[in-house]
């Protein structure tokens, strides 16, 4: 496989994991009740709160995700 190429699909691959792991995070962030921490007619700051920590959330797991995916295919490395 061509350096493009293998760069091309791993840029590929870790944009598809922000975005899926941010949607995930923002499914997940619906269960919480942040209504109760806000002032009442706070609606778009709630939504802004939900937006901001989906994509706190998402991209940090998704980091981790790639991370531990790069390193496991490092690990042969270790014993030549």
């Amino acid at each position: 496989m061509d350096l493009y190429n293998s760069l091309g699909v791993q840029a590929g691959i870790s944009i598809f994991s922000h975005i899926f792991f941010i949607g995930l995070s923002f499914y997940a962030l619906q269960a919480l009740r942040l209504e109760n921490v806000f002032k009442k007619g706070r609606t778009f700051q709630i939504q802004l709160i939900y937006i901001l920590l989906s994509i706190a959330i998402g991209s940090s797991v998704s980091n981790f995700i790639l991370d531990i995916s790069n390193w496991s295919k490092q690990l042969p490395y270790i014993f030549n």
